[in-house]
């Protein structure tokens, strides 16, 4: 299946989906059909090592505190446990809760450590999908307890020699957008490929991540200021600056600096905290390789050239820095373990966040600190609202995002006017860095959550509904009875008014004889008996005093009689 094909596919089932952590942060799940047994104590505690393991997954993936909580409640209020406490502290997870009643009641605890914390998209992704499954009533608790195995051992989705390409893809691409040639990206290729290999090497003997930092940090300045004097020799052209930079970049997008922040922003203080000072550790570890690799080149005569100024991006080059800024951010993706469409969302995320960052922020004349945190509002909202739409988990998009406005020229800048005894350039340098991350953290989680409220899951809200209810109040009903058109009463009651009274139905049957009604003239008019009294003689009208005569065949016609009007005197005739 082609990446379009999945990409319409995906698109297709999460049209009415919602992401797993709005519906764990907006309402209770539903009952379930057949919850666990609660006053079972093996079963609750199952139920919750299920969640805690949940918890596990997400906080070594790089979720927020916040957001861990919310989902590991979710996993457990879906079995029907609702009625329980989550805490997590940096990398512990603790559920507690209580069942029975008087002398049986009994205190439950689960205690989960997580091992460490690592960015692994792909088992970010198979929770995700678990999560939604266990909140739908699909995953009994035996099949959720045997998919957490599977990711637990779930292998990683690309080979070894795809993850270095990654890397390599990432630190090339990122140090050709900073104002590198196509030189310097072949020559930041191989030194990231290089930093990350022998970083995972390192990590196959349990060397600390700090002195893994430290050998990272050396090979990202010791190859660059090498073949800087190298190609100088040959008279070739070429920065380091940007080559170092990408370099550092590459290790401080893994570590979770911003991430701390955000729990700080999320109200996790103790949490933030912790996480913040072992970022703040790392990076120095960074710093301090930087400054080593800068010493021993000088010392072994491969001197670095002093930092110049970078003039604004001339705006026929923003296209290119917004399509090598993308690029690598999918690559980073890709090193993380992504699938096809979560690279191409990633890399279409930070995309968006670097043309408003060149296009509206840059001409205004902003400074790095609020141009950076305001393109971050863009990639929070850009990632939520896509990730959404295409059923990723957020949080990909999130971290991917902001990676190519990271602060790694800044940091390098610092650490070399430290060394050489300029302080208060390195020191404002360092401390513009560290602004820059906070406002990355700001934004993004701002973006994020106005994405979370635009596609928020539609849910009963009873003060809602009925504040809403109460605003048609009994005043208002009468006013709108008294504009609506009268309805006649009644038909047959004695109240109802004769004009509204329709005819009765016909009756069966000879109908009565009825009264002739004085004919009605209209007014200004002669009656016509008036005009033609009975007794005129108008020889068009008949008269009375004529009879008609009958007679038969065959007999002589009788004589006529006369009638009361022509004798005399009026009188009545006499019978013969």
């Amino acid at each position: 299946m082609s990446l379009l094909s999945a990409m319409r596919e995906r698109l297709r089932v999460s049209a009415g989906q919602v992401a797993i952590i709005d519906a764990a942060k907006a309402a209770p799940p539903p009952s379930p059909l057949a919850p666990v047994d609660l006053t079972d104590a093996a079963q609750v505690t199952g139920v919750m090592e299920i969640a805690a393991r949940i918890g596990e997954l997400l906080i070594s993936a790089g979720s927020a505190n916040s957001d861990a909580r919310a989902q590991v409640h979710l996993a457990a209020s879906s079995y029907g446990l609702h009625y329980c406490h989550v805490d997590i502290l940096m990398n512990t997870i603790t559920i507690h809760t209580a069942i029975g009643t008087g002398d049986k009641r009994q205190n439950l605890h689960v205690f989960r450590v997580v091992p460490d914390v690592g960015v692994n998209f792909s088992k970010l992704s198979e929770v995700d999908r678990l999560i939604r499954d266990i909140h739908s009533g699909r995953v009994p608790p035996a099949m959720a307890e045997k998919r957490l195995d599977d990711i637990d051992r779930m292998p990683a989705p690309y080979k070894p020699s795809t993850v270095m390409l990654g890397w390599g893809g990432m630190g090339g691409l990122i140090s050709m957008m900073l104002g590198g040639d196509l030189l310097v990206g072949l020559i930041a290729f191989v030194v990231s490929a290089l930093i990350m290999g022998l970083n995972d090497w390192l990590a196959n003997y349990r060397l600390p991540p700090f002195y893994q930092n430290v050998v990272g940090g050396f090979l990202a300045v010791f190859p660059a200021a090498i073949l800087y004097n190298v190609a100088a020799a040959f008279g070739i052209n070429m920065s380091p600056a940007q080559i170092i930079a990408s370099g550092i970049i590459v290790l401080v997008a893994g570590l979770t600096l911003v991430q701390s922040l955000v729990d700080g922003i999320t109200r996790s203080p103790v949490t933030s905290s912790a996480r913040f000072f072992s970022a703040l550790l790392s990076t120095g570890a960074i710093i301090a390789g930087v400054g080593v690799g800068i010493q021993l080149a000088s010392a072994m005569g491969f001197d670095l050239p002093p930092m110049g100024t970078l003039a604004p991006p001339v705006y026929h080059k923003i296209p290119l820095l917004v399509l090598l800024g993308g690029t690598g951010s999918a690559a980073f993706a890709l090193a993380c373990g992504a699938n096809w469409i979560e690279i191409t969302l990633s890399g279409l995320t930070a995309a968006a966040g670097m043309v408003f960052y060149y296009f509206v922020v840059v001409p205004f004349g902003v400074g790095p600190v609020i141009a950076s945190g305001i393109s971050a509002i863009v990639v929070g909202l850009a990632g939520g609202l896509m990730s959404r739409r295409w059923g990723i988990p957020p949080l990909i998009t999130m971290i991917v995002g902001y990676t190519p406005m990271l602060p790694g020229l800044m940091l390098y800048r610092g650490m070399y006017a430290s060394i050489n005894e300029q302080m208060i350039t390195g020191f404002t340098n360092l401390a513009t860095a560290l602004a820059i991350s906070g406002a990355l953290a700001a934004g993004v989680v701002f973006g994020e959550r106005v994405a979370r409220r635009l596609r928020r899951p539609k849910y009963f809200r009873p003060y809602s509904a009925f504040k809403r209810i109460g605003r048609f109040s009994f005043h208002k009903a009468t006013n709108l009875a008294r504009k609506a058109p009268r309805i006649p009463r009644v038909p047959m009651s004695p109240f109802a008014p004769r004009v509204n009274r329709p005819e009765l139905p016909p009756t069966l049957g000879p109908k009565p004889p009825q009264q002739a009604q004085p004919q009605q003239h209209a007014p200004g008019t002669t009656p016509a008996e008036e005009l033609w009294p009975a007794g005129s003689q108008w020889p068009a009208q008949p008269q009375d005093t004529e009879r008609t005569t009958y007679t038969v065949p065959g007999q002589k016609s009788p004589a006529p009689e006369e009638s009361d009007h022509t004798k005399p005197g009026g009188e009545e005739p006499k019978e013969p």
